[in-house]
């Protein structure tokens, strides 16, 4: 499993065990100065661009008011070949924001078409949550040196990148801002085309990797509304804790960083991120940088021609948390109303159904209340969340499991999402839409593991709310989040239809009996079994949850 959100998430729950430990150390540091910056901003017209005016004749075609239009990106091949597709077609601006970029083959074949579109004069401008920049990672920054390309890095840590656990313990005397991450995660090409979700880039978010990978979802948008995450961009952008990458190290600092004993008999001119891929990565020469653009056209549903694509056309708004909710200061003072708030406020709204995905499912006595006054109204409340066996955080499961009994007794339906090795030789395109097949147990070629990324709250059947936030604490109150709330009957069925299809194949049904016993049921029909306690778990993870749990308070998950 990915041990980021992992590290993030155990970090900040005994963090403060370490704090007399960082007052005694010399290698606590401060950030430098910044200097003077140049701010940048958004396309004044982007529906001059080439791409704007796609959008306009697609519009036009449609015979639609809506003045913006969408596709779900439910599966990896298409989610990748639709960032492709928006690098290869800008041509006056490329905007990138992500929580994690990781070096390594997927990471590398993208961003290649991000360089080719600055060579040709694109304005590429990259903003990175700067918690993940460490190891083998780092090398992404590489990036910030390639002509026509700005890089900022948000919310620095201090201290080496040599590793991440060296640059938490260097940063413990200021942990109520380094606790604090940019989480959202946006792509957008002249302002007119972009995506939303929970997708952060990497081999894992598309299918090629190889212990693990993320089951997710994205949303790709055209139109008005992508001129909202431009301005949500720029806002980010220009922000004082926006450092431009060279303010924080130079180009010897990462080549220092890659020169490491293992790598030094590799080639001087090997790619840049492909040649320190971590151990166990595919590398350069696998899965999906063997990949064609034929291969990539032929693909179900992998939107790699614009011209081509089938939109939505809806009424949307996008949420978006403000830069201040980061960085020093009181929680609730800087963050003002947020999104998970937003949604919250949504769904006590609702006079049907709400239908929740989210991998890190920590409610909270002010979500629970939420959820007790909709089920008091006869709202049906649907949850889909991670087992511990598929739960890459395992601190987060801690939080979650406090509120499974107290859920399942106020009539909320929880799901959880089994652990189930695919084959990484076979079918890539492991969004949401392959798990509705039946055949999830794995093939030749090797077994890997799969875990719930996506998050997206569902309400009425016509309201879709898709991005990168959680349902949890701290999301709500630590990460910065956005997400697009789509108004569009037909996208939200479709959604459910795919959330649904994971209930039917490749999730248990939590129950509880009269005395509180759990009880995790199998679909009907399926290859495998009932359960009585966390399925698919080792011994070693539950007491590890047992071990994490007194110190994992709700806020910090």
């Amino acid at each position: 499993m990915q041990a980021l959100s992992m590290i993030h998430r155990l970090t900040f729950s005994v963090v403060f065990a370490a704090l007399v430990v960082c007052g005694l150390a010399s290698g606590c540091t401060d950030m430098p100065n910044q200097g003077p910056r140049t701010a940048s901003y958004a396309l004044a017209a982007p529906g001059e661009t080439q791409m704007g005016r796609l959008v306009q004749s697609r519009r036009v075609a449609a015979r639609t008011h809506n003045d913006s239009g969408f596709r779900l990106l439910d599966t990896a091949d298409g989610a990748f070949a639709a960032r492709v597709a928006l690098a290869e077609a800008a041509q006056s601006t490329l905007d990138l924001q992500y929580y994690a970029i990781h070096a390594d083959g997927s990471t590398e074949v993208l961003l290649e078409t991000v360089r080719r579109a600055a060579r040709r004069g694109v304005r590429v401008r990259i903003l990175l949550d700067d918690f993940n920049t460490t190891g083998a990672n780092a090398q992404v920054l590489r990036l910030a040196f390639e002509p026509g390309v700005e890089m900022r890095l948000f919310n620095p840590l201090a201290g080496s990148r040599a590793s991440l656990a060296g640059r938490i313990f260097t940063s413990l005397y200021d942990v109520e801002r380094i606790q604090k991450r940019m989480h959202n995660k946006l792509f957008i090409a002249d302002d007119t085309w972009g995506i939303a979700g929970g997708r952060n880039l990497g081999d894992a978010y598309f299918g090629a990797g190889e212990a693990s990978n993320f089951v997710d979802m994205d949303v790709l948008a055209a139109g008005r509304v992508v001129q909202d995450m431009s301005a949500s961009f720029d806002r980010y952008w220009n922000d004082p804790l926006a450092y431009q990458v060279q303010t924080l190290l130079s180009k010897e600092d990462i080549e220092h960083l890659r020169k490491k004993p293992a790598e030094q008999a590799r080639s001087s001119d090997a790619p840049p991120m492909a040649a320190v891929a971590p151990a166990g990565s595919p590398g350069n020469a696998m899965v999906l940088p063997a990949v064609t653009e034929a291969e990539f056209a032929s693909a179900e549903r992998s939107p790699t021609d614009l011209n081509g694509v089938s939109l939505a056309w809806a009424p949307s708004l996008l949420l978006v948390d403000a830069p201040g909710k980061i960085g020093p200061g009181d929680d609730e003072a800087d963050a003002g109303e947020t999104v998970v708030d937003g949604l919250l406020g949504l769904m006590q709204k609702a006079s049907g159904d709400v239908l929740i995905v989210s991998p890190y499912f920590v409610p909270g006595a002010p979500m629970m209340k939420v959820f007790a006054d909709l089920r008091a109204r006869g709202v049906k409340v649907r949850v889909l969340t991670n087992s511990l066996a598929s739960n890459d955080a395992p601190a987060a499961h801690a939080g979650y499991r406090r509120y499974r009994h107290a859920l399942l007794a106020m009539g909320v339906e929880l799901h959880e999402m089994r652990s189930a090795g695919r084959s990484n030789s076979g079918d890539r395109r492991r969004g949401i839409r392959p798990w509705l097949g039946s055949g999830i147990g794995g093939s030749a070629g090797g077994a890997s593991l799969a875990s719930l990324h996506s998050k997206m709250v569902i309400i009425d059947r016509k309201l879709s709310a898709i991005g990168s936030m959680n349902l949890d604490l701290r999301s709500e109150r630590k990460n910065s989040e956005v997400a697009l709330l789509i108004r569009s009957p037909a996208l939200a069925a479709e959604a459910t239809m795919l959330i649904e299809g994971t209930f039917v194949h490749n999730a248990y049904t939590l129950e509880q009996d009269a005395h509180g016993t759990l009880l995790w049921r199998a679909p009907p029909g399926a290859t495998y079994g009932d359960e009585t306690s966390e399925p698919a778990a080792s011994m070693m993870l539950k007491l590890l949850v047992d071990a994490l749990s007194p110190f994992a308070p709700d806020a910090m998950l």
